[in-house]
């Protein structure tokens, strides 16, 4: 063998370890935590999950730009926690239909144990082909409600008046849901009201991607930002940070505890889990 031959093979093998490596040194640097927690196991319950249905990562009068849509993990970890826990789960978007993935959020180095799951699962790959449209659901069927993040909710759930209605109309009804988000999710928040017609989230501690993480990122031409769109709406924004706070995590629940917003694409477990704990403590 050469020595250009020994050269290359050297760089092969350097980068082989380095991308074998650079998963479990995210981790350790905060990124998607694992779930290590006990699971509150609630069933004959149902849950639903609301995504976006915008595609495309675009500047304001532009169409065109790279694949956006839902984070994938900010929908998989929810979602088979609600499972495990013994939930009838199904799946919304503003539009129905199949529902957009940010590929990126598959790419090797950042890809979760339920994003892998999800991609061996038909049941589920289903159900986001096949997205219910929330016009057509009735939120106060359900015990839980959940909206994922993703660059593309910042199009389309803050903007979406019918699930603005449909919200409400939830937080007032019999059943008493415990309403939660994760990340750009908060978004689909900020246009429900209470009976009075005042911004339901005005007074209340939450929290979403913050616009540090979104400027370090290089995300700023996106229509609404979490943070900026949840203090506009009153809501007592707080968050935690990091060297980059895509490293961060935090869960914020408001003191009535009705809602549950995540930080970011961290805070799926945590998230979950702590609606989860609402719900079985929930008055019978």
């Amino acid at each position: 063998m050469t020595r250009w031959h020994l050269l290359g093979l050297t760089a092969v093998l350097l980068v082989t370890a380095t991308a074998l490596a650079l998963p479990p040194l995210l981790r350790a640097a905060g990124l998607h935590p694992d779930n290590t927690g006990s699971l509150v196991k609630v069933p004959g319950k149902r849950a639903l999950i609301i995504t976006t249905s915008h595609g495309v990562l675009n500047a304001p009068g532009q169409t065109t730009g790279r694949a956006t849509g839902v984070f994938a993990s900010e929908m998989t970890v929810p979602y088979y926690d609600f499972v495990a826990a013994g939930l009838a789960v199904d799946l919304a978007s503003i539009q129905g239909g199949e529902i957009p993935i940010d590929p990126q959020s598959f790419y090797y180095m950042i890809r979760t144990p339920e994003d892998q799951r999800f991609l061996n699962d038909s049941d589920f790959k289903a159900k986001v082909q096949n997205s219910l449209k929330i016009d057509d659901v009735d939120f106060s069927q359900y015990d839980l409600i959940f909206m994922a993040g993703g660059w593309g909710a910042a199009y389309d759930l803050g903007t979406s008046q019918v699930l603005g209605q449909k919200l409400s109309q939830a937080y007032a009804s019999p059943r008493k849901p415990i309403i939660g988000s994760v990340c750009h999710g908060a978004l689909g928040l900020i246009q429900a009201k209470n009976a009075e017609g005042q911004l339901l989230i005005a007074g209340r501690r939450m929290t979403a991607v913050t616009n540090k993480q979104l400027h370090e990122l290089g995300i700023d031409a996106t229509p609404q930002h979490p943070e900026t769109e949840l203090r506009k709406a009153r809501a007592l924004y707080q968050s935690n940070t990091a060297f980059r706070d895509i490293f961060a995590n935090g869960v914020v629940t408001d003191d009535e505890q009705r809602f549950v917003t995540g930080q970011n694409q961290n805070s799926g477990h945590l998230t979950a889990h702590t609606m989860l704990g609402l719900l079985a403590n929930a008055p019978k």
